[in-house]
């Protein structure tokens, strides 16, 4: 099996919602050409609305349904032609191989000539891309794009930018190993360019992505892979010492270990994970970090299934979510997500929130967070919350960052060096 096709029947299995694209990878990163079957994919998944058009018009006839892999063989190799150095003889010449591969020998002059028009024809085919809808232009579904107009009229064109760029490796450094100036000498030294996050204090960006293998000091707890947007979350829930803490839907566990990093006296802390796979990466990151925190699987708003009746002081609810803000680094939610999606998103988000609300003490705080960008998932969880719960109010959250929203603030996904999109709402409990 070629890597393009390889690329295509991976991209056919998403797009019929058979999996993630992290999870639909993983059985092939020994694949000699990993590298460029990682690119084919995200690149399809971050363009895919373009280039479908640009396949569309290029096209006599649509192609079968039976036929998706052969559909996203033509996408993947429009994705090279179009954004990557490979000579185009080259992706011509391995998309037909490609095709052979998937078992359709009658691909070859179909795949030939889309191609080859493309190449001849490219400029007026790109002129005509640039005149369509702004979904097609800008890369992603109608109802998002639609969604996330309504929510943000004056940041709308930037937002949908932002998620079709590649995302920057952000690493937290771990401040009880010394300075982030300390951190960031460490890296320098070995030869590896970094820069300061400008809104967390142990926010490091990396001026190029590497494994974390090839991070120096990484496997010596040195840093942790972590977006600038998380790293805001100590110094907003600010526990104080000897206080109780919860993290609630906790894994990977990257908010909880940078709890216990910047942690007073005494913290105690409590992970609430109700996936026992994701809670082992929990307990892998704790581990190597050489902190401590109790552990528990279970369903966070089923409070009778793990809660023993002691209130917290401080509960973080990073609850599941549609994840719109954080597409530049996850481009195949433009292929999986669906507009009722959202709705079963908020329901769940509201469920947690009420249930986790009992846990908490009287002056106790709890810091809501998504990485959405959906004011149905954000504002409007905090709003009906509000309206039902006697004993809560907001707090202001008095920073220099985010646009300010009629609860809690939103962080916008950034450029070159910049967080991912992500909301915050801090409630304190009367």
């Amino acid at each position: 099996m070629t890597v393009r096709a390889t690329a295509a029947r991976i991209l056919a299995r998403l797009a019929g919602r058979g999996g993630t694209l992290g999870e639909l990878l993983a059985d092939h990163r020994k694949l000699r050409e990993y590298g460029l079957l990682q690119e084919i994919c995200y690149g399809v998944c971050r363009h895919h609305d373009s280039l479908a058009f640009l396949l569309d018009e290029l096209l006599e006839r649509p192609l079968r349904q039976r036929d998706a892999d052969l559909k996203y063989l033509l996408l993947g190799a429009l994705h090279e032609l179009r954004e990557l150095a490979t000579p185009e003889y080259a992706v011509i010449d391995e998309s037909v191989k490609a095709g052979h591969a998937l078992g359709k020998e009658w691909s070859k002059p179909l795949v030939n000539a889309v191609l080859r028009n493309f190449q001849r024809r490219r400029k007026k085919f790109e002129l005509t891309l640039g005149q369509q809808a702004e979904n097609i232009r800008y890369s992603h579904p109608q109802w998002l794009a639609q969604s996330i107009r309504d929510d943000w009229p004056g940041q709308w064109s930037s937002i949908l930018e932002a998620n079709n760029r590649r995302p920057p490796l952000c690493l937290r450094a771990n401040r009880r190993r010394g300075s982030r100036m300390d951190a960031m000498r460490l890296l320098q030294d070995a030869g590896v360019a970094c820069s300061p996050g400008q809104l967390a204090p142990s926010a490091v960006y990396l001026r190029q992505a590497r494994p974390v293998g090839e991070i120096p000091g990484f496997a010596e707890g040195w840093f942790s892979v972590q977006d600038e947007a998380s790293q805001l979350v100590p110094g907003l829930l600010a526990p104080e010492p000897g206080a109780r803490l919860l993290d609630a839907c906790a894994a990977p566990g990257g908010k909880t270990c940078h709890l216990l990093e910047t942690a007073p006296e005494n913290l105690g802390c409590t992970a609430l994970e109700r996936d026992p796979e994701r809670s082992d990466m929990i307990r892998e990151n704790l581990e190597r970090l050489d902190l401590a925190a109790e552990l528990v699987i279970a369903d966070a708003a089923d409070v009778s299934q793990w809660w023993d009746g002691a209130a917290f002081d401080r509960i973080l609810l990073d609850t599941p979510c549609s994840a719109t803000g954080v597409i530049r680094r996850h481009p195949d939610i433009k292929l999986s997500l669906r507009p009722n999606d959202i709705a079963a998103h908020s329901k769940e988000q509201s469920r947690l929130l009420r249930a986790l609300w009992a846990c908490l003490k009287p002056g106790g705080r709890l810091l809501y967070t998504t990485c959405s960008l959906l004011r149905k998932e954000n504002e409007q969880v905090i709003s009906r919350f509000l309206a039902g719960a006697g004993d809560a109010k907001t707090l202001p959250i008095a920073a220099d960052w985010g646009l300010e929203c009629a609860y809690g603030k939103q962080l916008r996904p950034g450029g070159a060096e910049g967080p991912d999109g992500f909301y915050f709402c801090l409630l304190e409990k009367l």
